[in-house]
């Protein structure tokens, strides 16, 4: 199983880490290359292959096992390392000789900082695929994959967020209806609240889901503002900025966001919390999916500490139009992670047919489907429903397929333009709005201050 982005998906707010030590890597980055590994063959060989992700042993287990069928005589080695000591571990690893053949990358900084050790693998692609493979992959992955104009990873799977999550149980028990407005946000909170439920809950000491939730009323204020700002075509100080922060502090001051979620962590905290119903709502994206089959459910629950618990019906659903301007929800992700090939690899050719497999192959994408907590990024690959069983198809097969189908035209970046320094700014904002240290205006300004100062030092 992969946790969400990023915790696995958490590693996008696990590993928000900023850059330290970044000039040396970039002077090592330098001549890293200039010492090749040899290609070896493409069809024997051993592959060392290191990775945060897949976090279960058993998947990547899994994952080596479908591709041995087709390569018998390439052995794949899998290290999972830990998410906070992948950036330490990776560093001196990529410019030795001892380094891995294959390794994990994300958009964002993980790619800036070690797409220097990796092959371009556009022409690994355009092998596979053809001449016009950059149609065959969902747009958003292989930008996200891309810096300075080299594929630095073939894109595995993506995550899309800009969602949240019911339990339809109790949506039904009290007869709610899914808000689509803040209002109706607001009165779906008090009626859970006077029968002591929770309503909504979220991790809002963790950087990753708080930009997820920022960015989401973003587009509810005014759709694409944000990537427009990520690219620094336009101000984070600006009115919809300020605006954006001003309905932050609301889910606060109005009792939709908990007690104490400024303390809280998404994983473990808001994940258990809703899994075990102490919550009917929970901000979360593509990777949710999982646990609308009965295996999934029934197993997080029991992991959440709450054994022998019946599994319930999850649903997704639009994030509400909580500025009110009649904007429809806009989804917005990346590429989830992509398997680059190490420059420095003594058996690249193998290396390559690994993860040309993986990424690129219908063999391989629809293993990544069938999990449902990352999806395919091989247009045309689908999860098959008729091996996956939901809790109650009845009432989540149409929700979960719709979303799978509108997440296959998003466009809009969720992590890849912003850098570690404006993420970590991004926290602070969120924190300083929630607990009311700062207005909403002041904190853009410190937005706007951090992007500035970004991008004085990349010149």
């Amino acid at each position: 199983m992969h946790l969400p982005f990023r915790s696995k998906k958490t590693l996008r707010t696990l590993a928000v880490a900023a850059m330290v030590g970044m000039t040396a890597v970039g002077l090592a980055a330098c001549s890293s290359n200039d010492n090749q590994g040899s290609s070896g063959s493409a069809t024997k060989g051993t592959v060392n292959w290191w990775g945060w992700t897949p976090t279960n042993t058993d998947e990547a287990k899994d994952f080596i096992a479908q591709f041995n069928k087709k390569y018998p005589d390439i052995k794949v080695n899998f290290k999972l390392i830990g998410i906070s000591d992948y950036q330490a571990t990776m560093r001196p690893a990529l410019a030795s000789n001892g380094g891995p053949d294959v390794f994990d990358l994300q958009p964002g900084s993980y790619v800036q900082q070690f797409g220097t050790y990796a092959e371009d693998m556009a022409p690994v692609a355009k092998s596979a695929l053809g001449s016009d493979w950059k149609s065959k992959i969902a747009p958003i992955a292989v930008s996200g994959m891309t810096y300075k104009g080299k594929l630095t990873a073939l894109p595995v799977g993506s995550t899309y967020a800009g969602t949240l999550w019911i339990n339809h149980d109790l949506f039904t028990k009290y007869d709610l209806q899914p808000p689509k407005t803040l209002d109706e946000w607001k009165h779906v909170c008090q009626v859970f609240e006077q029968n002591g439920q929770g309503c909504f809950v979220q991790g809002a000491s963790q950087e990753g889901f708080d930009q997820d939730t920022l960015q989401s009323i973003a587009n509810s204020v005014k759709p694409g503002y944000w990537t427009k700002a990520s690219k620094g075509k336009a101000k984070w100080n600006d009115p919809t900025m300020v605006k954006t922060l001003s309905i932050w502090k609301d889910l606060f001051t109005s009792g939709i966001m908990q007690k104490g979620a400024l303390g809280a962590q998404q994983y473990p905290d808001a994940n258990n919390q809703f899994l075990t119903g102490k919550y009917a709502m929970v901000m979360m994206g593509t990777w949710y999916t999982q646990y609308a089959t009965e295996k999934a459910m029934t197993e997080a629950i029991s992991a959440a500490g709450v054994a022998g618990a019946k599994p319930f019906p999850i649903v997704p659903i639009a994030f509400p139009d909580v500025a009110g301007n009649g904007n429809t929800s806009e989804m917005f992700g990346d590429a989830d992670y992509g398997l680059a090939v190490a420059s420095k690899s003594k058996n690249r050719a193998a290396a390559e047919t690994f993860a040309k497999w993986i990424a690129t192959t219908k063999q391989g994408q629809q293993v990544i489907a069938n999990r449902l907590d990352t999806l395919p990024t091989l247009k045309g690959v689908q999860p098959d429903f008729t091996t996956i069983k939901f809790v109650d198809p009845s009432v989540q097969e149409t929700p979960v397929t719709d979303l799978l189908k509108k997440v296959g035209s998003v466009n809009e970046p969720r992590f890849a333009l912003l850098n570690a320094d404006i993420e970590n700014a991004f926290l602070a904002a969120a924190q300083s709005v929630g607990s009311g240290s700062a207005t909403p205006q002041q904190a853009a300004e410190t937005l706007q201050q951090a992007a500035q100062a970004a991008a004085a030092a990349n010149g």
